[in-house]
This record gives C-alpha cells, structure tokens and sequence, in this order.
C-alpha cells in the first residue's frame, strides 16, 4: 500500500516529537504508540507486578531499616556512616542480643528477598515503558508530581538494586562509601514508592477485579478475553499495543516465566542463610557453600588478615598486648593473662550485610562484662573498640551496654577448640550476640569501656 504523501515543513519549524504533535503530524520511534507492538503488555500484567512490589518492597525497605539499626549508629561518631540522617534516624532504638540470630534472620531475609525480586522489577519496568515515553510529557501540575514522582521511583529503584547485589558480590564499583549511599537512596526510593503506591493501588486493585470479572463473563459466554480498562478509566488499556504483533506467549505464561525466573533466584541465594545441606544450593553468590578460611577453623571469612594490612610481626605472643581502659586507669594484657581469667563459651553464628551467615561456632575467651569489672565498670556500659586492622569499613567500632552485659559476648581467644586463626582474628576477636558481622571486630587492640 502506498504511503499518502506528507506536505513539506517551513525550515523554521521546530523538530521532535512535541513539535510533530503540534504540526498534527505523528510521532516516530517510541513516542508512536505503534513503536510498542507487545501483546503481553498491558494494565492486567502491570497490575499484578505492581501488587508484587508493593508488598515485596514493603518488606525490603523495613528489613533494611532493621539492618540500619543493627549497626548502632546512634554510638555517634564511632558506628555512624550517615552523621546527616537528621530526622531519617527517628526509628533507630539500641540492638537486642535476643534472639541471637536476630540479624541472621532479618538481613538475610532482605538480601534474598532482594535478589529474588529483580525479574519482578525488571519485569515492571519493561511493562510500563510506553507510559514513560507518551507525550505531552506533562498535561497538569498534578501529572507533572506524578511524573516526578515516577522518575525518582524509577531511578532509585535501580540505584538501590544495583548498589546492593554490588555489595552482595563484594564489587565495590561505586564511588564512596556503600552505607550513606545505600540508605539516602533508600529513603528517596521509598518516599517516590509511597506516593506511587498511594495513587496507583486502588486503579491496580480495580484493574483485578474488571479482569476477574472479564474471566468469568468469557467463560460463561465461551467468548474469548478482553482488555479491561486503563487507569484513566475510559474503557481502554492505555498499555496495550493498538496494533500488537502476533502473541508468542500468553500474559499468564510471561508471569510465569517472571515467577520461574525469581524461584531461581531464591533457589541459588537463600541457601547462605542457613546451615546444613541447603548451604549447597547458594551457588549463584560469595561465601555460599562450605568455604574454610585459612588454619584450622574452617568457616567463612570476609575480609582476611592480608586485606585487612596484618603483620604477623605484631600479633605474635611477644609483641601483642591488649589495652583495657575505663574508670579506675589501664589495664594491659598479653594472650597468657588474658587465658588466666575465667573463660566463658558460646555457640553463635557470625551473620553479614551481604546476607551470608555462618553456622553456630563454638567460642571461647573472657566476656565482655569481666573485662569492663577489670577497669572498675561492674555495671556494664558501652565499650569502644579498635582493632589493628588498617584496611576496610569498622576499623574502630562500638557496642552498647546491653551488648557488653550479656554473657554470650566474649572476647574470644579460640573457636571450635582451636586457637584463632589470622584470617579469623588471632590474637583475639569481638563476639556479640545478634550483632553485624562488621561489629565482631577482629584482631583486637584496645578497649575503652565508658561513655564515647
């Protein structure tokens, strides 16, 4: 068929997509809604995946609050990585050591559900691209909030995602620290997702049930399915492509395909978080299955004594000493002193921001409490710690007085019946019930018990 022929434009005449609407001309590439040819897009898909995330990213964001808490950073200036929070700290109240995998549940939730949500997300995104590109660009104040709205939901969203499977693989690619990155963009992202969800839920939870309803009347007619209505209500999907290419697979099938997708995902992550043979399973991330570290405790390390700038040197039985201070002066100690006060086990796991976690280890060492009564604290109190480490995040780290009282917290001087390793802290390590894995400092220092 012939093209009709097009009247040729004054040279002065603006050029782009606004300009062809203004001619009354159409629109090339995706600004043309025939661009999108589709069939699977449409409101009934991208409501179902909007329903997914709204719960989903619900849990992803209080999980991560909880995980933001776990640090302590109200012990400001030690454990605080964002000193600007202001209000955005209103929430944060001192870490429990009960139960002591607290962390272990509630990052390790957040991680996997993060990851198993990428198909889903990306799956929305790809769902609601025409939406992005229709034109005018804004036709009210109220459209243009929206449009902001969506722009900062977008944007943050895939900072938020990329930023944490970085981390999760421990490819630090981004510039500055991971911490203040990570929760100012979860804040953005958040606020964006509450004024997204507030104004796009209720047209989701119609667009469900218009469509549960077109299932039924196609069934009992024997009629086959329609589109419902788009959000604006006029009887059409603003979503579905006008002129659709021949379908390959059905909308039920592309969620399947976004669901299978994200069971693989869980399959391959979530084993991290556990022990025994489900271990096996974390094939897709760091420190899944049994990873010995190095001499003879054999379980999972982060960072190793290399990373971290040790010097066999310095934490030799010769040279090494630890420094208690507190209110009645200073107490210095070799690993001979510390082996003639009274020693304390406990079986705790070491759980991390990454979202891996180890099973319950076997420590053994001086509690916390007994070394804080050395320096004339007999009611516990909070403790600053410094490590020798030279490289990495929480070379100098605080705990608060619930933590240095429970009985579980040690300074450990030995794990499964073994002397500690380097990579795991020898001379002497940090730990503490339920607390992040950074906060279990290594290759201990010095310890100031008293107000910081």
């Amino acid at each position: 068929m012939a093209r009709s022929s097009r009247p040729s434009l004054p040279e002065d005449l603006p050029a782009g997509p606004s300009a062809a609407l203004r001619r009354g001309g159409t629109p090339h590439g995706p600004f043309s809604p025939g661009f999108w040819r589709s069939p699977v897009r449409g409101t009934p898909f991208t409501s179902v995946l909007g329903l997914v995330l709204l719960v989903g990213l619900t849990v992803l964001f209080l999980t991560g609050l909880l995980s933001y808490a776990a640090y302590n950073p109200g012990l400001s200036p030690v454990n605080d990585k964002t000193p600007d929070k202001g209000i955005l700290g209103f929430y944060l109240f001192a870490w429990p050591t009960d139960p002591p995998w607290l962390y272990r549940l509630t990052q390790g939730v957040h991680v996997t559900l993060g990851l198993t949500l990428v198909p889903v997300l990306l799956a929305k995104l790809w769902s609601v691209a025409p939406r992005l590109f229709t034109l005018p660009p804004v036709r009210s104040v109220a459209h243009a909030l929206e449009r902001i709205s969506l722009l900062l939901l977008v944007g943050g969203a895939l900072f938020e995602f990329v930023t944490g499977i970085l981390n999760v693989q421990l490819d630090y690619l981004f510039p500055g620290s991971f911490y203040p990155l990570h929760f100012y963009g979860a804040w953005v992202f958040f606020g964006a997702f509450v004024v997204h969800a507030v104004l796009k839920t209720p047209v989701a939870l119609r667009n469900l049930r218009r469509l549960r309803e077109e299932r039924k009347g196609a069934g009992e007619s024997g009629e086959e399915e329609r589109d419902v209505g788009g959000d604006e209500g006029e009887g059409r999907d603003d979503l579905a492509a006008p002129e659709p290419d021949p379908p390959t697979v059905s909308r039920r099938g592309a969620l399947g395909l976004v669901g299978g997708g994200s069971l693989l995902l869980f399959a391959t992550s979530a084993g991290r978080s556990f022990d025994g043979p489900l271990r096996e399973t974390a094939v897709l991330t760091p420190h899944g299955g049994p990873e010995p570290g190095t001499g003879p405790n054999a379980f999972q390390i982060n960072k190793t004594a290399a990373y971290a700038g040790i010097h066999p040197a310095e934490t030799s039985e010769d040279a090494w000493r630890l420094v208690v201070a507190g209110r009645t002066g200073t107490v210095r100690l070799d690993r001979a002193g510390l082996l003639a006060l009274p020693q304390h086990s406990a079986a705790l796991p070491i759980a991390c921001v990454e979202g891996w976690s180890t099973s319950d280890q076997w420590w053994r060492g001086v509690r916390l409490r007994d070394l804080a009564a050395l320096v004339g604290h007999d009611d516990p109190v909070d403790v600053f710690v410094e490590s020798l480490q030279r490289r990495g995040a929480f070379r100098r780290a605080a705990l608060r007085a619930n933590q240095v009282a429970d009985p579980r917290s040690l300074l450990a001087l030995s794990v499964n019946g073994e002397e500690l390793s380097p990579d795991h802290g020898h001379p002497a390590r940090i730990i503490v019930p339920g607390a992040p894995g950074v906060l279990n400092t290594k290759w201990v220092a010095r310890l100031t018990f008293g107000d910081l």
